[in-house]
């Protein structure tokens, strides 16, 4: 499938209606589908930067098929160079013309960070990915549950800025050929916002 990011971008707001509507399209996962994607190789229109936590799974909250989106995942939906080095490859070798940062509310990687105290093992790379998102959400003079929420969405601008900051990423953005953009899923309704 080779769409524009505009209609990416579409597909992926259309597949997140039926989706939180219950209302979910038809897909061929069988062994057809499976062997053309092994013939014809991946052609996906969306990477999907997104965090690890269960309740986010983006082939189901964007009601896609087999092929169609390039998933990268990790708890806060935070990168380091294996998770930069992947999208990179979607986009110059796969031809990815949209890549979008999925964050959701009520994240445990955000509030754990929020909260302080001591992140153990390699837990303490996530908090430390997000600890300035965390700065700018105190900083803002926001309180309560609203102060996770803030901060999630500067976690989600952060990430945006991280994957803008690859030569690779700027060249395809500044072709035209690739469109950055962010979101945040909605557990309880089930619906993306972007922006």
């Amino acid at each position: 499938m080779s769409v524009s990011s505009n209609e990416a971008l579409q597909l992926l707001q259309e597949g997140n209606k039926r989706f939180s509507a219950g209302e979910f399209a038809t897909k061929d996962l069988g062994q057809t589908r499976r062997d053309e994607l092994i013939i014809k190789g991946q052609n996906p229109f969306a990477i999907i930067i997104t965090c690890s936590d269960s309740r986010v799974p983006p082939e189901l909250i964007f009601d896609s098929g087999l092929g169609d989106l390039f998933v990268i995942r990790t708890a806060g939906n935070v990168l380091d160079p294996v998770g930069m080095g992947s999208a990179e490859y979607a986009v110059e070798h796969l031809g990815t013309p949209l890549l979008v940062v999925l964050g959701h509310d009520k994240c445990g990687a955000v509030q754990a960070t929020m909260d302080g105290g001591e992140a153990p093992g390699s837990v303490a790379a996530i908090v430390a990915k997000i600890a300035p998102s965390a700065e700018k959400a105190r900083a803002a003079g926001i309180t309560g549950d609203n102060l996770y929420e803030e901060c999630c969405l500067e976690n989600i601008k952060a990430t945006v800025a991280e994957v803008m900051g690859s030569e690779i990423i700027q060249h395809f953005v500044e072709d035209g050929k690739l469109a950055v953009i962010g979101a945040k899923y909605y557990m309880s309704s089930g619906e993306v916002e972007f922006f």
